[in-house]
C-alpha cells in the first residue's frame, strides 16, 4: 500500500480528500488504482464513499480523471487497458494511425497503432474516421499498440477552423462553406490554440439543447498566414504537403544513370515548350520532314517524356508516397508536388543542357498528319533550348531565335499544321473555354487576375501529347500488356434529352439517338457564335459530357474524339502516366523498374485511386482559388460587375464575372420583386407574374452584397432585368405580389395586362397562405 500522501489545504467536504489530494495519490501511486483504494487511503467510510463517488464521477466529468472498467482510477493522461479509439490515417505500410476517443490529458495524445496484419483480420475493414473498442498495450516513444476488440461506429465529425479566443475558452468557425454555426471551445478544450490559429477540431456529444461544444485537436496553421488559403484547402481535402523521411532520403541518393544501352539523342535538337515560370519540365519535342521518298510531304516526330520509371521502382517508398498523392496540385501560392524536388525539378526534369534520362517515341506522320507508325525507346538526350509559350509563338511569327533553334521551332509548326488535317478530320469536342491566373504580390495578396492567352504554341505542344498518348495506348494494346486508360465517357442519354430539350427553347436541334458525336456539338457551337451565344450554348454542352476518369476498360475518349488513349507524358506529375512507362519499359524490354505483376493485378484499383485523387486536387485547386478571389473582392463590397449565369438550381443562381472569373450565388429571394420558380428542364427561373426568364448561360449585371474569404464565399445581388417571357402567373398569385410586380413593370417602362390586373382581386385568406408558403430558409 502506498504511504497516505500529505494533505493540502484545499476546501473539501468533511471526510473526504481534496481533488488535488487524490491526483497527487494517483500520481504517487506504481500500480493500479482502484476505488477503494482511495477510501482505505483517506479514511473515507460509510456515508462519506458516496460522496466520494460523486467526486470521482465529477472529476471525470471535468478532465482530471479517467473512470476505468472494473472501478478502476487512472491519471487524465493514461490510458486504459481497453478503450475506445478512432482511426485517424493510415500510413504508408497500411497501418492504422489512432487517437483515444476521450483524451483529456493536459499534453499531446499518444499515438495508437494498429498493424495492417491486424488490421487486415477485422471483419469489416476499418478505414479513417471509425471508432474502434481495441485493447491497448504500451509500445515504444510514449506510444501504444493496439488490437481491435469491435467496431463501435464512427468517430466524432473533425473539422478544421479558426479559433477566437474568449475570456474563457473560446469558438471554432468552421471554414467549410456548407458549416453554418459555429462551436463553443470549453475552457481546458483549446489545447496550445491561440487566438486566430487554425485548428483541427473534433465535435463533443451535444446534451439537450444549447451551443454545439467541440474540442481542439490539432494545429494546422494562422488564418494571418501568407498561404492560409492554400493551407485551409490542403488540410480540408487531406492533401499531404510534408514527405516522410524515408522518401526524401530515397530521393536525395537517387542519381543519374549511364547511357549504357540507351538509344542516345543528345544530338537530336529536341527543345521544352512550356509556361514561362515552369520548374518541372516533362516534355521536349523535335520535327523534321521526313526523308523517305515514299512519304512525301510527311514528318518524323519525337516526343520524349522524362524516364521517372527509372528513379521509382515499384513498391518503393517513393512508389507508395506518389501513389498517396496520385498527382501534384497547383494553388495560386505553391505547387504541391507529387515527387519530392530532387526529382520533380532536378533529376527527371528535361534542364536545357544537361543530359538526361528518357522515354521516347517516334512516330512518322503521313503529309496529312496521320500517324503511319511508331517506335518506343529508352533513351539520353540533352534540351537544347528551354521556351516559354510566348517565345515559341513569337519566333513561329518571324521573331529572333536563340542560336539554332528558329529552323527547329519552324518546323515543328510546319509537323503541326500537318496534324491539324488530322485534327480536323476526327474532328474532336472543341470547347475553347477561357482559363484564368491569379497573380500574387510579394506579399501573398492577390494583385490581378488575367486570362491565359492562348497561342498557336499551346495547341503545338498539346497536339504532340496527344499522339504520344494514342501511340502509348495502342502499342500496350498490340503488346497485351495491362494498362490503365483514360477514358472519357459518352453523354449520358438522360442528360443528352434534357439538352435536346433546352436547346429547343433556344430553336437549336441536335441528333437523336445514341449517334451524338463530338462534331455534332461543334456545329451546334458555331451556329451559337454567330447569334452570340456561345457562352450560353457552351455551358449546356459542358454539362452533358460525363467526367473522364482512369480506367483498365477501354471506353474510349468522346471528346478527342479518340478509341485508345493513355496518359503517358506527364509522369513527374501524375501517377497514372508513370504506370504506363512501366507497362512499356516491360512489354519491349526496356531496362529495369518495369511493370510488375503485382502492379498488373492492382491496376484496376489504382486507376480508381487516382481518379479519386485527382477529383480532391482538383476540389482543394477550386476552393483555395475561391478563397483568394474573395479576398481580393472583399474590399469592393457594393461594386457592380458584368457576368454570366453558371449554375440554375430552385435556391438561386450561379454566378461568374468575366473580369476575375471568380464564382458567386444569387440567392432566389433576392433575384428580383417578383416570386420565381426554378424550370430545371428550361436550365431557368421564369418568375410567375410576369414570366420573365434568367436562363443558364446569360450575360448579366450583379453588385457584390456580400464576400466571406473564410469560406471564399461571394453573394451577388441582381441587377439586370429577366429577359421577356410568356405571362405564367399561377392562380393562386397573391394580391399583394402581383400589385408589387404591377408597380414594379410599370415602373420599368412594361405594359400591365388585364390578366395581371385581374389576378389582383384575391381574398385576404390566401394572401396569409401565399407568404407562409414564402417563407423558405435563408441560402446563399
Amino acid at each position: 500500500m502506498n504511504k497516505r500522501p500529505k494533505r493540502t489545504t484545499n476546501k473539501r467536504s468533511p471526510g473526504l480528500p481534496s481533488k488535488a489530494e487524490i491526483i497527487a495519490f494517483l500520481e504517487q501511486s506504481d500500480h493500479q488504482v482502484h476505488r477503494r483504494d482511495i477510501a482505505r487511503a483517506f479514511g473515507v467510510k460509510g456515508e462519506a464513499r458516496a460522496k466520494l463517488r460523486s467526486m470521482l464521477k465529477e472529476m471525470d466529468a471535468d478532465g482530471s480523471i479517467n473512470l476505468g472498467s472494473g472501478k478502476r482510477i487512472e491519471r487524465a493522461d493514461a490510458l486504459p487497458p481497453v478503450a475506445p479509439i478512432d482511426v485517424m490515417s493510415v500510413d504508408d505500410d497500411g497501418d492504422l494511425i489512432c487517437m483515444p476517443a476521450n483524451w483529456r490529458g493536459e499534453d499531446k495524445p499518444p499515438i495508437i497503432t494498429i498493424s495492417a496484419r491486424r488490421a487486415a483480420k477485422a471483419k469489416p475493414a476499418p478505414g479513417v474516421g471509425d471508432r474502434l473498442l481495441a485493447r491497448l498495450k504500451p509500445a515504444g516513444d510514449a506510444g501504444y499498440d493496439a488490437e481491435i476488440i469491435k467496431p463501435i461506429g464512427k468517430g466524432a465529425h473533425r473539422f478544421l477552423a479558426v479559433y477566437r479566443k474568449r475570456r474563457r475558452g473560446g469558438i471554432a468557425d468552421p471554414v467549410e462553406r456548407r458549416a453554418r454555426n459555429s462551436f463553443t471551445i470549453d475552457d481546458g478544450d483549446e489545447g496550445t490554440a491561440k487566438d486566430g490559429d487554425l485548428v483541427w477540431v473534433e465535435t463533443k456529444n451535444a446534451r439537450g439543447y444549447g451551443p454545439q461544444k467541440a474540442r481542439i485537436r490539432g494545429i494546422a496553421g494562422h488564418i494571418d498566414d501568407t498561404h492560409a488559403y492554400s493551407t485551409i484547402a490542403l488540410a480540408n481535402h487531406g492533401i499531404p504537403t510534408d514527405f516522410p523521411p524515408a522518401v526524401l532520403e530515397q530521393a536525395e541518393k537517387a542519381k543519374l544513370p549511364p547511357l549504357g544501352s540507351r538509344t542516345d539523342l543528345r544530338d537530336i535538337p529536341l527543345i521544352t515548350i512550356d509556361p514561362a515560370d515552369a520548374k518541372d519540365h516533362d516534355d521536349a519535342v523535335f520535327a523534321e520532314p521526313d526523308n523517305d521518298e515514299n512519304n512525301p510531304g510527311g514528318f518524323r516526330v519525337i516526343v520524349a517524356i522524362a524516364d521517372v520509371s527509372y528513379f521509382v521502382s515499384p513498391g518503393s517508398a517513393l512508389d507508395k508516397e506518389a501513389l498517396k498523392r496520385g498527382n501534384s496540385t497547383y494553388l495560386p501560392d505553391r505547387v504541391v508536388p507529387m515527387l519530392p524536388e530532387r526529382l520533380s525539378n532536378d533529376l527527371c526534369s528535361l534542364r536545357e543542357h544537361e543530359d538526361r534520362p528518357c522515354m521516347a517515341v517516334e512516330v512518322i506522320l503521313d503529309a496529312n498528319g496521320q500517324k503511319k507508325r511508331h517506335h518506343f525507346m529508352r533513351a539520353m538526350m540533352r534540351s537544347h533550348g528551354k521556351l516559354a509559350y510566348e517565345e515559341a509563338q513569337a519566333i513561329s511569327e518571324g521573331g529572333k531565335a536563340p542560336d539554332g533553334l528558329g529552323p527547329v521551332v519552324k518546323a515543328l509548326y510546319d509537323a503541326y499544321q500537318a496534324r491539324m488535317k488530322e485534327r480536323t478530320k476526327r474532328a474532336p469536342l472543341d470547347l475553347d473555354l477561357p482559363e484564368r491566373k491569379i497573380i500574387l504580390d510579394k506579399n501573398g495578396d492577390v494583385s490581378k487576375v488575367v486570362k491565359r492567352e492562348r497561342f498557336d504554341a499551346h495547341k503545338v505542344i498539346e497536339e504532340f501529347m496527344i499522339l504520344a498518348n494514342v501511340a502509348a495506348a495502342e502499342a500496350l494494346e498490340r503488346a497485351r500488356t495491362p494498362l490503365i486508360y483514360r477514358v472519357h465517357d459518352q453523354p449520358d442519354g438522360e442528360k443528352l434529352d434534357a439538352v435536346r430539350e433546352y436547346l429547343g427553347t433556344l430553336d437549336y436541334s441536335l441528333a437523336k439517338g445514341g449517334s451524338v458525336r463530338p462534331a455534332n456539338f461543334n456545329q451546334l457551337l458555331k451556329i451559337a457564335e454567330e447569334r452570340d451565344q456561345k457562352e450560353m450554348v457552351s455551358e449546356v454542352v459542358l454539362r452533358s459530357q460525363r467526367q473522364a476518369i482512369y480506367d483498365i476498360d477501354n471506353v474510349g475518349h468522346f471528346g478527342l474524339n479518340l478509341p485508345h488513349y493513355a496518359h503517358f507524358t506527364s509522369p513527374i506529375r501524375r501517377y497514372a502516366d508513370l504506370t504506363v512507362h512501366r507497362a512499356l519499359v516491360k512489354a519491349f524490354n526496356l531496362g529495369e523498374n518495369g511493370q510488375t505483376e503485382k502492379e498488373a493485378k492492382a491496376l484496376g484499383e489504382i486507376a480508381e485511386q487516382i481518379s479519386d485523387l485527382e477529383r480532391r486536387s482538383v476540389a482543394a485547386e477550386r476552393e483555395s482559388n475561391d478563397r483568394y478571389l474573395a479576398g481580393y473582392l472583399e474590399k469592393k463590397v457594393g461594386t457592380e460587375f458584368d457576368a454570366r449565369i453558371r449554375g440554375v438550381t430552385k435556391f438561386g443562381l450561379f454566378i461568374m464575372l468575366d473580369e476575375s472569373g471568380a464564382d458567386g450565388f444569387v440567392p432566389m429571394r433576392s433575384i428580383g420583386a417578383e416570386r420565381f420558380r426554378f424550370e430545371e428542364a428550361e436550365h431557368a427561373v421564369i418568375g410567375e407574374t410576369t414570366g420573365g426568364i434568367y436562363r443558364l448561360g446569360r450575360a448579366v449585371r450583379v453588385a457584390l452584397a456580400e464576400a466571406t474569404p473564410l469560406t471564399g464565399s461571394l453573394r451577388f445581388e441582381m441587377l439586370s432585368d429577366p429577359l421577356p417571357g410568356e405571362r405564367r402567373g399561377r392562380k393562386k398569385s397573391t394580391a399583394k405580389s402581383t400589385r408589387a410586380n404591377s408597380k414594379t413593370a410599370k415602373t420599368k417602362g412594361r405594359k400591365t395586362t388585364k390578366r395581371s390586373s385581374k389576378s389582383t382581386a384575391k381574398p385576404a385568406p390566401k394572401k396569409a397562405k401565399r407568404r407562409k408558403s414564402n417563407a423558405k430558409p435563408k441560402r446563399g
